[in-house]
């Protein structure tokens, strides 16, 4: 009896070097972080992106926790934060006993809403943190204007958009710093890994020293002193040079991803449409400015009942499909905070209609036919009735 075969949520996608870098960096016997791959890795961002400086972490979340350490938010501090994005984002503030103050989200984008952030703004505001979901940019224009109008920095959350743009910019080159994630759910992977994106030059020495344990080891590998020690707090925050090997080669393929990845994308938008324009559901969203890197496929049913019972109608055909974020302000941590259910209406209703579809770089175009047909079938029988 054949084993049954179950279509992915997500899967990890192999270039074909991955081995061959690895291999040449274990008889290079050089392991540890800032490794010769770990410097191709930084450099080949640095170019592609135009940014100033780039750091390899051993994930986003501690890029994330580094942006904290960097602007020195502290007890009593507040920063402006979605409510619709992972844990990671607001844990990296919270850790220094920085509060998050939640604002909602747009319909079209699931982006934070520009519109409703100064209101928000205090003499305690001290960052604004922005999660570029689904690889859709935030408005980056208006952010950029309340960031200058208020002297307030902005950190990109791009975790989901690497290599997707604003205006023809990338995004993680727009705020103080950016960070991004190579988690092996996300466009290119290494495992587990993440980047830093500096682009304020003041803190690229701060910023070396924070990841190198509090030490000022870059300094004395550059010849700039002759002995290293400590000069400050830090922790160690660099990614290993086996991860940055495996990482190279999805860096060199990021082109032939991002296209493959379009195709998907595209393919579903055109299939489901007609199920939009009869009201069914809503379909993703790419404004204007926004170049998308195809990070995921989502779809909005009418309700959470609904959107339930469609995941275990794919479940059952052996289809994984799933929902996302559930809001920071209506978890345990967010009630005792002071939040409550009703006050991010919009970021409420989207996480209880949204469902994501199976995409991954090497689906093949038999596994995304048989997700749409499943898909029309649930509708067809008229389940979302």
């Amino acid at each position: 009896m054949s084993a049954v075969f179950t279509i992915p949520l997500n899967k990890p996608f192999l270039t074909g070097n991955e081995e061959k870098y690895i291999s040449d960096a274990m008889h290079s016997l050089k392991l540890c972080g800032d490794g010769p791959y770990t410097k191709k890795c930084q450099e080949l961002i640095e170019t592609r992106f135009h940014a100033k400086k780039v750091l390899l972490t051993p994930s986003c979340t501690h890029a994330l926790e580094l942006c904290s350490l960097l602007l020195d938010l502290k007890e009593g501090d507040e920063v402006i934060v979605p409510s619709f994005t992972f844990v990671s984002t607001v844990n990296a503030f919270m850790l220094r006993g920085a509060k998050p103050i939640f604002v909602d989200i747009k319909e079209d984008t699931k982006n934070i809403n520009e519109g409703l952030v100064e209101e928000k703004i205090t003499k305690k505001t001290k960052a604004i943190y922005l999660v570029h979901y689904a690889g859709i940019a935030c408005d980056m224009k208006s952010f950029l204007a309340i960031s200058k109008k208020y002297n307030i920095p902005i950190i990109e959350d791009a975790a989901l958009g690497f290599d997707a743009k604003y205006k023809e910019k990338y995004l993680g080159t727009f705020g103080t710093f950016g960070c991004y994630s190579f988690h092996d759910t996300k466009n290119l992977t290494c495992g587990e890994g993440g980047a830093l994106v500096i682009n304020d030059e003041r803190f690229i020495e701060h910023a070396e020293i924070l990841r190198e344990k509090g030490t000022n080891r870059k300094q004395f590998l550059q010849g700039s002193v002759d002995k290293y020690t400590w000069v400050g707090i830090g922790s160690s925050y660099l990614l290993s040079d086996i991860q940055a090997a495996f990482l190279l080669a999805q860096l060199e393929a990021v082109d032939q991803i991002t296209s493959i990845r379009k195709k998907i994308h595209e393919t579903y938008y055109e299939s489901l449409k007609d199920l939009e324009k009869k009201g069914r559901i809503l379909l993703p969203k790419i404004p204007e400015d926004c170049c998308s890197n195809y990070h995921l496929f989502y779809l909005l049913l009418k309700d959470q009942r609904k959107r339930n019972s469609f995941i275990q109608f794919l479940k059952k055909q052996n289809i994984t499909s799933a929902f996302h974020y559930i809001p920071l302000h209506s978890s345990p941590i967010g009630f005792s905070l002071g939040y409550k259910e009703g006050d991010l209406p919009i970021t409420e209703d989207v996480s209880q209609r949204l469902v994501r579809l199976p995409f991954y770089t090497s689906m093949t175009s038999e596994e995304q036919q048989k997700v749409i047909t499943v898909i029309r079938e649930f509708f067809n029988r008229g389940y979302d009735e």
